[in-house]
């Protein structure tokens, strides 16, 4: 408190935030999750409830892949009422979308909107899988979960479509991680201190419009940007410029549905990745590997 020598009235000072955004606690002993960009690179990390009561925390574990990080509430009785999870998959585009967070330290703020879209890839992140939604998603929001309208999450708010470089708020294009990976990611954090993902090796493209319908037809395509070095693919004989047409006898188009078939494999588990080289198709059986 600070006061007025003048008119002798307090003042609060407000202490200083070198970093703030939202999570949510997933377990009854006081487990958060948030973003890593929340986190990353903090020395002291403080949890305020909704009551306004602060709690130190630790960092259990972070996947800067997926931007996901878990925190530990070090004090308090042990029995937090955790966020129920809901199921991601099953998410409709159309139905309600609830973000829940603190937009600029605004604690507690609320905004409703619908879900926009699926599947969303934005080239932020390694692996995306993006729920979009037109719920109001401001700088705090980031972490915070987005939720059905039963309150059931299934999504953490992530990153936001501003109007240019200058622009901070909302134009109503915001994007949240899928509940049901940042639930696996989340419980792998807190068991192991990491994520292990299945992989490939392989960095991928989009192939344009007129490049995909001059060798694919009406479908879009995925094609092999690089070969990472050592890597499963490259044992397995996947070239940089091979085109990915299917996994496993099911089509891919998109780089989203390739990073789907993969994550949902076991660790060295035969893939059989079927691709376009000079014109003609090539099946390569792959085994996963570890990130």
């Amino acid at each position: 408190m600070a006061r007025d020598s003048w008119w002798g009235r307090l003042y609060t000072i407000p202490r200083r935030l070198a970093g703030q955004g939202s999570g949510g606690i997933i377990t009854p002993e006081g487990h958060v999750l948030t973003c890593h960009h929340v986190i990353a690179e903090a020395e002291d990390i403080e949890v305020v409830l909704r009551d306004g009561t602060l709690y130190p925390a630790r960092l259990v574990g972070s996947d800067p892949a997926s931007d996901l990080a878990v925190l530990k509430i070090e004090e308090g009785e042990g029995d937090f009422t955790p966020i129920e999870a809901g199921d991601s998959e099953g998410v409709r585009v159309g139905e309600f979308a609830i973000a829940v967070g603190s937009p600029f330290a605004l604690s507690g703020s609320v905004t409703l909107g619908i879900v926009s879209q699926k599947g969303r890839s934005v080239g932020l992140l390694p692996h995306e899988d993006y729920i979009q939604t037109d719920a109001s998603i401001n700088v705090g929001n980031s972490g915070g979960p987005l939720v059905d309208i039963d309150g059931r999450m299934i999504g953490i708010n992530n990153a936001i479509t501003t109007a240019g470089p200058q622009a901070r708020g909302n134009v109503g294009i915001g994007f949240a991680v899928p509940s049901n990976l940042a639930i696996e990611v989340a419980r792998e954090l807190i068991e192991q201190g990491k994520y292990d993902r299945p992989r490939l090796g392989v960095m991928l493209g989009q192939l344009n419009p007129s490049t995909a319908y001059r060798l694919l037809g009406e479908r879009s395509g995925v094609f092999i940007d690089s070969v990472l070095p050592g890597s499963p693919a490259e044992e397995a004989g996947l070239r940089d410029g091979d085109i990915i047409i299917d996994i496993d006898g099911e089509e891919v188009t998109t780089i989203v549905e390739v990073q789907q078939a993969v994550i949902r494999r076991d660790f060295d588990e035969p893939v059989e990745v079927t691709v376009l080289r000079r014109g003609r198709e090539r099946t390569i059986t792959v085994r996963t590997g570890r990130e």
